[in-house]
C-alpha cells in the first residue's frame, strides 16, 4: 500500500468522495439496452455486462442526464426547452466538479465546468424572468440554489467625482450653445407648418 509523502496532500480516492451517481443502482441495464424485447430472456450473466455495475463513467452521466431531463421536461418530445437545456447542464457541471475534486490542476476541465456554470445562469435568469413558477420549480427539481447577483454599486472617489462634475458642467455649456440654433429650427418649423396648413385652407375654400 504506497503512504503519502511527508509535506505532500494525498488525492482522495474515488470511493470517499460522493457521487451524484451513487444513487443509480447497479443492477439497472444501461441506455441502449433498456427497451430491448428479449432483455428479460437473457442470462443473468449477461444481464449484469449490461447493466451500470460494468458501465462506464460516461455511460452513467448519460442516464442521469435523462434522469434529470425526465424530471423538468414539458412534453414526452421535449428535448430543446430551457428547462431540458439547465437539466443537461446541471448533469455536466456535476460531473466536472467531481472531476475537479480528483484533479484539481485540470484548467481545462475547470474552463469547461465554470463555462457550463454561466451558461446555466444565463438560461435561469430567462426563466425566473419569463416564467417564475416554472423557474422555481425547475430549480426544486434539479435541486439547484439560485442567488441574486449582486447589485453593481461603484465606490465613490474624489476623482470620479470631479470628473462627473466637469462632464455636467461640459454638457450644460454646450447646451447652452445649442439653444439659439435650436430656438431658430424650431421657429422655421413652425412657419412651415403654418403656411402648410394655410395653403390646406385655401384649397378646401376654393371652388372647384
Amino acid at each position: 500500500m504506497p503512504q503519502a509523502v511527508p509535506g505532500q496532500s494525498a488525492s482522495p480516492s474515488p470511493e470517499a468522495l460522493p457521487s451524484h451517481l451513487d444513487d443509480l443502482p447497479p443492477t439497472m441495464l444501461k441506455k441502449d439496452y433498456a427497451n430491448v424485447p428479449i432483455i428479460d430472456k437473457v442470462d443473468d450473466v449477461v444481464k449484469r455486462l449490461l447493466s451500470l455495475e460494468m458501465a462506464s463513467q460516461r455511460e452513467k452521466v448519460k442516464i442521469k442526464t435523462q434522469q434529470l431531463i425526465e424530471k423538468v421536461r414539458r412534453t414526452p418530445y421535449d428535448n430543446g426547452s430551457f428547462e431540458v437545456q439547465t437539466a443537461i447542464l446541471t448533469a455536466k457541471i456535476q460531473t466536472h466538479r467531481e472531476h475537479l475534486q480528483m484533479h484539481p490542476k485540470d484548467k481545462s476541465n475547470r474552463r469547461r465546468m465554470l463555462m457550463a456554470i454561466d451558461r446555466r445562469k444565463k438560461l435561469l435568469k430567462y426563466l425566473r424572468r419569463t416564467r417564475y413558477e416554472t423557474f422555481e420549480c425547475t430549480c426544486k427539481q434539479l435541486g439547484i440554489q439560485y442567488t441574486l447577483p449582486p447589485l453593481y454599486c461603484r465606490r465613490m472617489t474624489r476623482r470620479w467625482a470631479a470628473k462627473k462634475a466637469f462632464c455636467l458642467k461640459v454638457f450644460n455649456e454646450v447646451q447652452k450653445l445649442k439653444a439659439p440654433e435650436r430656438l431658430k429650427q424650431r421657429r422655421e418649423w413652425q412657419a412651415k407648418a403654418r403656411a402648410r396648413k394655410e395653403q390646406t385652407l385655401q384649397s378646401e375654400g376654393t371652388p372647384v
